[in-house]
């Protein structure tokens, strides 16, 4: 019986979950993408991955006002951006079952949403091995071009 349990426990702990909302063939590539600078593995992914896709991906100027009593920094969009890219996501872990499938466990959660209709056209909560996590990425933005 503990053995049954310990692989039970094995199994369902290793397995990687998702949940993901898309909105197939609703992005357009060569567009210009927002997303924020910095961040762990996921945030840096997506902006290579987009930008290796053909899409022109932005940070923002940074902009630096003095006040009174603080400075404050702001950011200055382009215009022309068509879709915001947000990502949060916790510390990669090195996790010893991703050892074959890129040695760190991502725990993200992704959102695009176009600017020009203020659609979200993507939402995904998801936690998984590097690899397995950037081939989703890559079966999703699949959907979004309208490729699959």
């Amino acid at each position: 019986m503990n053995r049954l349990f310990i692989l039970f426990a094995l199994c369902f702990f290793v397995t990687a979950c998702n949940s993901v909302y898309v909105k197939p063939g609703t992005m357009e590539t060569g567009s210009i993408v927002y997303a924020k600078s910095n961040g762990y593995s996921m945030k840096r992914s997506i902006k290579e991955n987009l930008s290796n896709r053909g899409y022109d991906v932005r940070v923002g100027k940074l902009r630096k006002t003095y006040g009174d009593d603080t400075d404050k920094e702001s950011l200055e969009l382009p215009t022309n951006v068509k879709y915001v890219v947000r990502v949060t996501e916790r510390e990669e872990i090195f996790m010893p079952w991703c050892i074959f499938n890129g040695f760190w466990w991502w725990n993200f959660n992704v959102s695009i949403a176009d600017q020009k209709n203020g659609q979200e056209i993507l939402s995904w909560r998801g936690r998984g091995c590097q690899n397995s996590s950037l081939r989703k990425l890559d079966d999703i933005l699949d959907k979004l071009e309208g490729k699959e």
